[in-house]
């Protein structure tokens, strides 16, 4: 019988998972107090679930599943799509230096929520089609689609230097 993982082993489950979890909601949200919120969301969601975790090494995976699944419910709220006011607008400009880390950050701000997700399980956490498409709980198809029309814009906002034609061609 397997047994159930204590609190001390979530505890460890935190300490390991946060910094990763956070990289992802970041780049997800593209704002710091968000993300912050987004996990800790789903270590809260995570902890709910924790009595039925059997596998400790199974529990990194799941916890960002929960994140996933989360940020997919923030963004199908009606609020979600609402413009944030700041005080500052941002430069338009056609010459992003794309060696620098903020411009990809920026340009994946300009993403529609769903694109940005697909985008950063795809290529920053290295998920494929299969494994977004059950974190979002949207077809393969759609992944494939949303990818395709966030590298496309991606291009258009950093170039092909930096987002290369063929990146995304291939399933």
């Amino acid at each position: 019988m397997a047994r159930q993982l204590t609190d001390d082993e979530f505890t460890e489950l935190v300490h390991a998972v946060w910094p990763g979890l956070y990289r992802t909601a970041y780049l997800m949200l593209g704002e710091h107090q968000l993300a912050e919120d987004l996990v800790q969301t789903t270590l809260a969601k995570t902890y709910a679930s924790w009595r039925r975790v059997k596998d400790p090494a199974a529990a990194p995976a799941y916890a960002r599943v929960v994140l996933a699944n989360t940020a997919a419910s923030w963004f199908r709220k009606r609020g979600w799509r609402n413009e944030h006011p700041t005080e500052i607008l941002p430069e338009l400009t056609s010459e992003t230096d794309p060696s620098m880390r903020p411009a990809v950050v920026d340009a994946l701000r300009q993403l529609p929520p769903r694109q940005r997700a697909v985008v950063v399980l795809r290529y920053y956490d290295d998920l494929g089609v299969r494994e977004v498409a059950q974190a979002l709980g949207i077809s393969e198809g759609t992944v494939k689609s949303q990818t395709f029309d966030a590298l496309a814009r991606l291009r258009t906002l950093l170039g092909d230097a930096v987002v290369p034609a063929d990146l995304g061609s291939a399933s």
